[in-house]
């Protein structure tokens, strides 16, 4: 392959300018000269060695991505619109930089440590950490790091997490119920840990507000796996009668729920309203559409890239947990009721 000396040769000029053409680097070069170049690299195909301008720059322009999921949530993360959707985000915004992305998916924590300590990335953008993940992470890997949608333990210093103000989000989709004449009102999970939980709360606090307890039989656990799937909406299918709405904590969620109650009779938002968090594309595209928590994904994704490329510049943060706003969107799925209605027999 030719290389930027051989070429700088052939047009009689420095290798310092052939390099600025290739880099697009130009505000000091000849637009002549310029032309020059770009018809020598088209006609000799030149592609630039990223592994040797790393090595000589002592960085690899590469961000490394790290998901944790759960092994009995999916056989395929990235079908979750809102994974998807943030990927996509992350992925153009690292590009638009001017970095490549590495990705890993796993649901074993050392799985991740392993493989992550073995990348020649400039920095990590984790996503999804629960509990002690990033004290695991941060004893081992020491370049910048950055969190997304995770919660962190009180005592862990020196960390940056671009997040959501979920604990908000459930508070008000859950007024929004309540103010729609709702009282029976089922909590739909599939955990309750970092981000469930968080939205747990802000469900309670609702709750307390309207003179409402939180009853223990009103929080539903939804078991996604392929094994235990059917059986739970069995399940929840059954208890349907017991109330007037279901809050779901995603989109995702709340639209299997909505398509299994209807394909057995029960009518979204008549019998039973429902709604979701996320306003993903799913929230947009189903019938009835989703009354729902919008967040900014596209956001989320840029910003975790904006705080990671000033660590590696060399920008210190000492703690920055920064919550992105919510907003309840109002469609279709709920219907209003009087306080003392029944739920549907």
């Amino acid at each position: 392959m030719i290389t930027i000396k051989d070429m700088a040769e052939m047009l009689g000029i420095s290798t310092t300018t052939v390099s600025n053409v290739i880099h697009g680097k130009t505000s000091e070069v000849s637009q002549k000269t310029v032309e020059r170049v770009e018809k020598l690299l088209e006609e000799y195909e030149y592609v630039p060695n990223i592994s040797a301008r790393s090595l000589t720059q002592n960085c690899s322009n590469i961000i490394g991505v790290a998901l944790k999921c759960r092994k009995d949530k999916y056989t395929n993360l990235i079908m979750d619109p809102f994974f998807g959707e943030l990927l996509g985000a992350l992925e153009a915004e690292i590009r638009a930089r001017g970095y490549f992305m590495m990705i890993y998916i796993s649901n074993d924590i050392s799985e991740i440590i392993r493989n992550v300590l073995t990348w020649n990335v400039d920095g990590l953008i984790l996503v999804g950490m629960l509990h002690d993940d990033f004290i695991r992470v941060k004893s081992r890997y020491k370049k910048p790091t950055v969190l997304i949608d995770s919660y962190a333990p009180r005592e862990i210093m020196n960390y940056v997490n671009i997040g959501l103000d979920d604990e908000k989000g459930a508070y008000e989709i859950t007024c929004y119920l309540l103010k729609m004449g709702h009282r029976k009102i089922a909590f739909l999970a599939d955990n309750m840990e970092g981000v469930d939980y968080i939205r747990f709360q802000g469900h309670q606090r609702a709750l307390l507000d309207y003179g409402l307890e939180m009853q223990e039989e009103n929080l539903l656990i939804f078991h996604p796996g392929t094994v235990e799937r059917e059986s739970s909406l069995r399940e929840l299918y059954c208890q349907a009668k017991n109330y007037t709405a279901f809050m779901c904590c995603s989109d995702y969620y709340a639209v299997i729920l909505m398509n299994y109650f209807m394909d057995r009779g029960i009518k979204i938002p008549e019998d039973l309203s429902v709604t979701g968090f996320d306003d993903n594309l799913m929230s947009r595209i189903v019938r009835p559409a989703l009354t729902t928590v919008g967040q900014d994904v596209t956001e989320k994704g840029q910003l975790a890239v904006d705080y990671l490329l000033k660590m590696i510049q060399g920008t210190e943060f000492s703690e920055s947990d920064v919550k992105l706003p919510v907003k309840v969107v109002i469609r279709d799925s709920v219907r209003p009721v009087q306080p003392e209605e029944s739920p549907k027999e």
